[in-house]
């Protein structure tokens, strides 16, 4: 019996040993950096979105649309009802159930005849709400003035209004889900293609090299060929030659870990900073104190003596004082972390408005090794 207890006791024993030597390698084992798809940093030159624009009338209104003085709504409402063969005179004609609009979409890449995208329709007359109404077939046309889509049907507002004035949300701007129909291409003939040009969202010469290291690693050969900060060349390896989609997929796919500029971002505005994990201090001492000044008044009233002939006077007693909080000086040491500059700074009990100021005084001092950029 003793026996078996021992056994069960050393089994115990070396168990926590073998926990506690896998919680110390976990512990001091590296931490690996983040990686970020090259999908997520980059964009094919050629494959991206074509605005559209158009100019249209929204119909139905319960009296909340365009006035009669508004000159542009009357003349394409004659305009429409012309072109129908109807002839109206224009000094007769009542808007206020017609609102002029705007109508804007995203012609998304590869989108082909037949596919449907979303508008938005803002007035851009003097009506007061677009709930309700329609919008009538309307052509959206590139910035090259060729008609890419048509649009048309009912608007979705998200809002209300009451005659007494309450508006819930913003009712002169409506939205169409899959409201325009594409009715012209825009040639991109993928397959054809012998080369890339592949261009960074954030051009960065380190960035760049690690992609270009990645991609030809992965391919086997020299795919790659940087050619600036920001774009690279790919040249398309011959069997996906006629299947560039594949290739495309397998590259976007690949991980790396991108590099950036150390910089401190400030808006004086809203009192925010923002400071990026590469910034770094020489060494340098920090002092930050705010001065109060307090103004303080109290009525006192004078009473005469009895059987005087004075009289009961009032006085204001004025008191000012000042104070001082007393601040603590920190020193930040050579090559300090963002990690250390946060904790130095929390240690005199800063607020995001003092950063800015310090941050400034800081890089004026030369101590910041990083950009300040003020927005």
């Amino acid at each position: 019996m003793y026996g078996h207890f021992k056994a069960i006791k050393t089994l115990y024993f070396y168990e926590h040993v073998f926990v506690l030597c896998i919680a110390i390698l976990i512990f001091f084992s590296p931490i690996p950096s983040y990686a970020v798809r090259i999908k997520d940093l980059t964009s094919i030159r050629g494959i991206r979105m074509n605005q559209l624009i158009g100019y249209g009338l929204v119909m139905g209104l319960n009296g909340t649309g365009d006035k009669s003085g508004t000159e542009f709504t009357v003349q394409s409402l004659v305009n429409m009802m012309e072109h129908m063969g109807i002839h109206v005179d224009k000094s007769q004609v009542k808007v206020k159930n017609i609102a002029a609009v705007i109508v804007t979409a995203k012609m998304l890449p590869f989108a082909r005849v037949g596919s449907t995208i979303d508008v938005v329709v803002s007035s851009i007359g003097d009506a007061k709400s677009l709930v309700g109404g329609t919008l009538l077939l309307t052509p959206l046309r590139g910035v090259d003035g060729k008609v890419y889509a048509l649009a048309q049907g009912p608007v979705s507002v998200g809002g209300f209004g009451a005659g007494d004035g309450a508006v819930k949300n913003h009712l002169l701007v409506a939205r169409i889900s899959r409201g325009a129909t594409i009715e012209r291409e825009i040639s991109f003939l993928l397959n054809k293609k012998k080369q890339l040009m592949l261009s960074l969202y954030n051009p960065d010469f380190t960035t760049v090299c690690r992609v270009e290291k990645t991609i030809n690693s992965q391919f086997g050969k020299i795919v790659a060929n940087p050619l600036d900060a920001g774009t690279l060349q790919l040249t398309i390896p011959e069997k996906f030659q006629g299947n560039v989609s594949l290739f495309i997929s397998k590259m976007e796919l690949l991980e790396i870990v991108p590099d950036f500029r150390a910089k401190v971002v400030v808006n004086e505005k809203t009192g925010t900073v923002v400071i990026g994990e590469k910034v770094r201090l020489s060494t340098v001492a920090v002092s930050h104190g705010n001065l109060s000044i307090v103004i303080t008044r109290a009525e006192e009233v004078s009473q005469p003596e009895s059987f005087s002939q004075g009289k009961t006077v009032t006085t204001t007693k004025e008191e000012i004082k000042i104070e001082e909080e007393n601040s603590k000086v920190i020193l930040v040491p050579e090559n300090s972390t963002i990690g250390d500059l946060v904790r130095a700074l929390n240690a005199i009990g800063v607020t995001p408005r003092d950063l800015i100021s310090i941050f400034q005084s800081i890089k004026a001092a030369g101590a910041l090794q990083a950009e300040l950029e003020i927005i």
